[in-house]
């Protein structure tokens, strides 16, 4: 296996296609955003979720165009709206998502090779993380609810905001102490070039994924890339 011996993958067109995030989870959060923090009194989660909504609120520079934030739905589908990487905003979708996976409004997708593939990393010794922008509860809920089955089996652990900005390099640094691994021994798949070059400067090894849907992307990119995941066995010295 060389000196790879754990892969830290990104979901969001990488695992996962992005129209899934964006005509499916989005959608299905914003419209339950009101009637989700009309029960932050009663629900302790939600509570958590919304005060820490406030205090991003609070930290708001002065004269920023943002609504008020009253029962914190306003706020929330303003920063949906501006795309932002809120960790108070990712608390609330995860408690919303969670909701539809159990009732069976939601049913996660994932790309074809991606079940085969983790299995077979697995098998093969590899230690398996996932690092998103959302909540490590939607992390969890996404793999335990697939069109393939439950997958959660094939991680290790899961990284969100809470462990540090996707563009830094720190966070990438930070998620190799949580191996105890030098940052040399892990792969970072993403279908972000930021988020790889912040893995490149910490140390970690990269692989750009070109999913149908993702964002085009330079041809002359630092990063070697790959359409699916089944073409970095050879990489990981697996065929």
């Amino acid at each position: 296996m060389g000196q790879i011996r754990a892969i830290l993958s990104d979901i969001e067109g990488t695992t996962t296609p992005i129209s899934f995030v964006y005509e499916v989870l989005f959608p299905y959060a914003e419209a339950r955003l009101e009637a989700a923090c009309e029960r932050a009194a009663s629900n302790p989660a939600i509570r958590s979720a919304v005060d820490q909504l406030a205090k991003e609120h609070q930290a708001e520079p002065a004269g920023a165009c943002h609504p008020e934030f009253g029962a914190g739905s306003a706020y929330a589908r303003w920063l949906m709206s501006e795309d932002r990487k809120s960790t108070g905003l990712k608390m609330l979708q995860g408690l919303i998502w969670e909701e539809g996976y159990r009732n069976g409004s939601l049913r996660a997708q994932v790309f074809p090779d991606v079940p085969t593939a983790l299995n077979t990393w697995q098998q093969a010794g590899m230690r398996l993380r996932i690092y998103s922008s959302g909540s490590v509860l939607a992390q969890k809920l996404l793999f335990a609810h697939t069109e393939y089955g439950d997958l959660t089996g094939c991680f290790e652990g899961y990284h969100d905001t809470t462990t540090g900005p996707k563009m830094v390099a720190e966070s990438y640094r930070e998620i190799a102490r949580a191996y105890a691994l030098d940052p040399a021994a892990v792969l970072f798949l993403s279908d972000v070039v930021a988020e790889l070059d912040a893995a490149t400067e910490a140390g970690m090894e990269t692989a750009l994924l070109r999913r149908p849907g993702n964002k085009p992307v330079a041809d002359d990119s630092s990063h070697p890339s790959y359409s699916s995941f089944d073409q970095l066995d050879e990489r990981l010295e697996l065929s």
